[in-house]
């Protein structure tokens, strides 16, 4: 990745025309091809872009630009779309190159794997006297996260989310629907079990009789003792 900080202005154009008239700013060049055109605000988003595949062609300034204190011109051009940006540099105040290597990618804490793999170990957080039966059970439109007995020997289906909304209400019920149609398993229980769950999930889930559990992630884990709290 390469790091500019320059007195630059830069012109967009393409399925529109853009202007960033002379200002400091943070450029980053990567890997990849792409370029982005940075201010000192406005969170992570870049004043402009232009996304891979991208080639960059450093220029001399004519004379003209010379005259005008340009000292280099960059023309960024998308391949696929041949849209063009040109970042006209004035002032240079750092230029610097760093090897990054491969990155890993965003490893999310608390998604709904870990969850089902947690609950399964805990299955009694469902309720003394709940046993698991399997992860993962199937049925004729995709799994249902964990399928367990409670104390009578009941089938319960459970629905597991991160946020739980009133899609995963929606996804629960279809899959009991069909899971009373088996014998075997019917009548099956609903229970829709997530870190959060939003109202109007809760109201809808509640209304067709399926039961909500809240999943406390970092008591699960054994990083947080929930009885020891004062509030």
């Amino acid at each position: 990745m390469r790091l500019v900080i320059a007195t630059c202005s830069v012109d967009y154009a393409g399925r529109l025309s853009a202007h960033l008239p002379l200002a400091k700013r943070l450029l980053m060049l990567k890997s990849d091809g792409s370029i982005l055109v940075h201010s000192d605000g406005g969170s992570y988003k870049p004043l402009n872009w232009m996304s891979p595949p991208c080639t960059v062609t450093e220029l001399e300034p004519d004379e003209a630009q010379a005259d005008a204190g340009i000292t280099a011109v960059w023309k960024v051009t998308q391949k696929k779309t041949d849209d063009v940006l040109i970042v006209s540099l004035y002032d240079i105040e750092h230029d610097s190159a760093h090897e990054l290597g491969i990155d890993p990618g965003l490893v999310k804490d608390g998604v709904e794997a870990h969850l089902q793999k947690l609950l399964a170990e805990q299955i009694d957080v469902l309720g003394e006297g709940h046993t698991l039966v399997r992860r993962e059970y199937m049925t004729a439109i995709g799994p249902v996260d964990i399928l367990a007995r409670d104390s009578g020997g009941a089938a319960v289906a459970v629905e597991i989310k991160r946020r739980g909304d009133i899609d995963g209400v929606e996804q629960l019920t279809r899959y009991l629907e069909l899971m009373n149609r088996d014998p075997h398993l019917a009548p099956v229980q609903g229970v829709f079990a997530a870190q959060e769950i939003k109202p109007q999930a809760r109201t809808l889930a509640q209304d067709r009789g399926i039961r909500c559990v809240v999943l406390d992630y970092d008591a699960m884990r054994g990083l947080d003792d929930a009885d020891s709290r004062l509030f």
